[in-house]
């Protein structure tokens, strides 16, 4: 991977490519390649760069921002959302998720399952016990191909992302998610 990756990593371009290789992204899809030739993770950050850009979503009242990244492997999110706080030296973000991710620089790591109480309190470690300004989600199941399967796992995610955040959040905290988006039959069909 080139010297100047993203995430401030100096790697193979081979880590590089799995994150790709992960993803059932068509090449021809130019948001998959415009995020492989920039060295991003996956094409996901133009969507977390847009929800910051119309929502201010990391705007806080503190000098100190506790940001949490959850379900976040490949790491393209906390990748991005390191990058947009970067004139921040006093924030701090976690990434969790089951999945292995490759380190990025200036983020911590939780190698952890979102249900549990001991995944909580790890991350809660990593901020002194405080409470977090915003936790981002951008988690989707394994597809099956079933769209009613694949929705009511991803909504099933999405509950366990928020009973996380209740615990987690400080009061005006913000909980950002990205979630499918299904069209509605049209009722007279």
């Amino acid at each position: 991977m080139k010297s100047n990756e993203k995430d401030g990593n100096s790697s193979t371009s081979s880590k590089r490519s799995k994150y790709f290789h992960e993803v059932n992204y068509s090449p021809r899809d130019i948001y998959y390649r415009k995020a492989k030739e920039e060295g991003y993770r996956a094409r996901s950050v133009y969507k977390l760069k847009e929800i910051e850009y119309n929502y201010n979503i990391l705007e806080t009242k503190s000098s100190t921002a506790n940001y949490v990244d959850l379900c976040a492997a490949p790491g393209s999110w906390s990748q991005m959302l390191r990058i947009l706080t970067k004139d921040n030296p006093n924030s701090k973000i976690v990434s969790v998720d089951i999945q292995n991710i490759v380190p990025i620089e200036g983020v911590n790591i939780v190698k952890g399952d979102i249900t549990s109480q001991k995944t909580i309190e790890k991350i809660l470690s990593y901020f002194n016990n405080e409470k977090v300004d915003l936790i981002i989600f951008d988690g989707a199941p394994d597809v099956t191909g079933l769209l009613e399967i694949d929705m009511y796992m991803q909504v099933e995610l999405i509950i366990f992302a928020l009973i996380i955040s209740i615990k987690l959040l400080k009061a005006g905290g913000k909980f950002v998610a990205k979630v499918f988006k299904v069209g509605v039959k049209d009722q007279d069909e």
